[in-house]
């Protein structure tokens, strides 16, 4: 399903050893925290709802703007409705595109949007419905819902079960979190694509992973984000993919976003989850993997399992933006 038919969609809602890796090393002397699930939903930012109306519809919801921001939507001399529920911006559909890109554009030159990206991403109504095509960086300026995709590449032991996970380290010039750590794959899903479709070509990107080398990932859960990050409010789905690779395989990046690939032993990767390391979705990944697959003690499991159950999207909901891809004989 593409992003179009998606905005169709109803109810919405190895060790690290060498002098680069010293810095990304885990303090061992502090218990793991999984600061992650906190993180996934902390928001700080006084923001007012937004709405998007064509002239003579009805508005749709489509987000959140900071109220230190309202200023620059007062200064487009579009019609704009400010109220107790909120504001509503009234801007015809046809232009409606170019002329948020052209709003976007002058954000950036004054800083307010950062990290930009030249990649469209779909602007939805709370009803899944699309109501433009904007530029991926400006989504957290609105605060609207976006899609990420994340994909756990492990090694099996002898016992079948996971023994190693490569984690990835992302680049120093990357324009969101340099220098963390991260999944064996990860990105943000554009206009046009799916999760997964966004996964298989990341796959090749990050780490020169081919279609047939990634005809195996395995669903994982999808995690609901709603948090305050330098550049607005995040509010995503993290749909979550599991990938087992054969050991002797080593991933190569092929765009010049990951500095390196490390597969670590099960217990290192998890620890550099738990103590921030990674960033948050990539922890949130981990954490789900590691949940699934049983890799934590049985307390530790129950209560995190516990807190993080508010964050799962459920699979019938998800499957809406990612539908299941029909096996093959």
């Amino acid at each position: 399903m593409t992003a179009r038919a998606m905005a169709t969609a109803t109810d919405m809602a190895g060790g690290m050893t060498s002098t680069d890796d010293r810095s990304v090393a885990s303090d061992r002397t502090h218990s793991p925290t999984w600061g992650c699930v906190h993180l996934a939903r902390h928001t700080r930012q006084d923001r007012v709802p937004v709405g998007l109306a064509a002239p003579g519809e009805a508005s749709a919801s489509i987000g959140s703007v900071d109220r230190t921001h309202l200023a620059w939507l007062r200064d487009t001399g579009w019609p704009l409705a400010e109220g107790p529920a909120g504001l509503v911006l009234t801007l015809p559909r046809d232009g409606r595109d170019a002329a948020l890109a052209a709003f976007h554009g002058r954000l950036r030159d004054a800083g307010v949007i950062r990290a930009w990206r030249d990649e469209p991403y779909p602007l939805l109504d709370a009803q899944g419905r699309l109501q433009a095509v904007i530029e991926r960086a400006s989504a957290r300026f609105w605060g609207c819902l976006t899609f990420g995709a994340h994909c756990n590449g492990y090694v099996r032991g002898p016992d079948g079960r996971p023994s190693h996970l490569w984690v990835a380290r992302r680049a120093e010039d990357k324009p969101t979190d340099p220098g963390r750590l991260d999944n064996l794959i990860g990105g943000g899903v554009p206009y046009g694509q799916t999760p997964r479709e966004a996964l298989l070509r990341e796959a090749w990107e990050e780490a020169g992973l081919t279609p047939g080398q990634m005809a195996g990932i395995a669903r994982g859960r999808v995690i609901e984000l709603c948090c305050d990050i330098p550049e607005g409010l995040q509010r995503e789905w993290l749909h979550v993919y599991d990938l087992a690779l054969p050991p002797g395989l080593q991933p190569v990046n092929q765009d010049g976003e990951v500095a390196w690939h490390r597969l670590m032993p099960v217990a290192q990767a998890l620890d550099h989850a738990a103590r921030g390391d990674m960033t948050v979705d990539a922890a949130l990944a981990t954490l789900d993997f590691a949940l699934r697959h049983g890799l934590l003690p049985a307390a530790e499991a129950a209560a995190l399992a516990e807190a993080t159950a508010g964050l799962w999207v459920a699979p019938e909901r998800a499957e809406r933006i990612d539908p299941p891809v029909p096996a093959t004989v």
